[in-house]
């Protein structure tokens, strides 16, 4: 997939990495609008191609009291009024095929969780909708694997295709990246590193999903160092008390920092 498929994209032709960023969830419309201005502000500076990532509902919850969400379509309108303030792309997740048609008229990619890549009429429905999709690797998937999941896409007539790899299950409660998988998918589709969620530990006794963010820079430069297309990362202003995932999210006040490290080495290895 040409990133420049990807509506209102900026910067395509920087030699950069692009960029999927933002929070975890749509809490509301001060928060999104609060973090979208920032990453603006840096996207703009460096010259990094910015799609902004908010899911619109969280249906992957350890416990039923779990945020999951302030409204469907209300996240979905914060989304779409963000994407048009600012004239940049939206990603939001989806999980179930009724999904798709509907998150489909407010954003311009459709993303498919890890564990549920393999449903294959989610996959489907995504794919119909003509929007982008951007599928996960399974945590419990071969990077090999993944090409068939890239390929439902494409039978169902839709090009516009990526895969993120987000690491793999180690154990019960830790996850790990083997970034020979990055060159391997990239073989069969534009390739991302999501470098917060690599870094979680689910599964938790508490119910509450941790993380380990202080190696979220270690993940980041391994990946622009292998290759990756493309980073994901979810951040906040306040991950403390954000509403979800936020022991693995990267502070906004690191995010400009971080950027410019990986600007760095993606234009050292621009010159080999």
């Amino acid at each position: 997939m040409n990133i420049s498929n990807i509506p209102n994209i900026k910067h395509t032709d920087s030699g950069n990495f692009f960029l999927l960023a933002g929070p975890c969830a749509i809490e509301g419309e001060e928060m999104a609008f609060k973090i979208a201005d920032r990453l603006m502000q840096i996207t703009d500076d460096l010259k990094i191609p910015l799609v902004f990532k908010g899911s619109f509902k969280k249906a992957n919850r350890s416990r039923i009291d779990s945020f999951t969400g302030i409204g469907d379509e209300k996240a979905l309108k914060i989304l779409q009024k963000v994407g048009a303030h600012y004239n940049i792309p939206t990603v939001t997740d989806i999980h179930e095929s009724s999904d798709a048609a509907l998150a489909a008229q407010y954003v311009d990619v459709l993303q498919i969780p890890a564990f549920l890549v393999r449903q294959t009429d989610l996959v489907v429905a995504a794919a119909e909708t003509g929007r982008v999709v951007n599928l996960k690797k399974g945590q419990f998937m071969s990077p090999e694997s993944m090409k068939h999941a890239v390929q439902k896409v494409l039978d169902s007539h839709n090009e516009n295709v990526m895969v993120t790899d987000r690491g793999a299950m180690y154990g019960y409660q830790d996850m790990i990246v083997d970034f020979r998988g990055i060159p391997t998918m990239r073989q069969f589709a534009t390739t991302v590193l999501d470098i917060t969620h690599s870094l979680q530990q689910p599964n938790q006794a508490s119910g509450i999903t941790g993380g380990k963010p202080e190696l979220i820079e270690t993940i980041a430069k391994a990946g622009i160092a292998v290759g990756a297309d493309g980073i994901f990362v979810e951040t906040h202003f306040d991950p403390a008390h954000a509403k979800s995932d936020g022991a693995n999210m990267l502070h906004l006040d690191y995010f400009e920092d971080l950027m410019k490290k990986l600007v760095a080495i993606r234009q050292t290895i621009n010159q080999f």
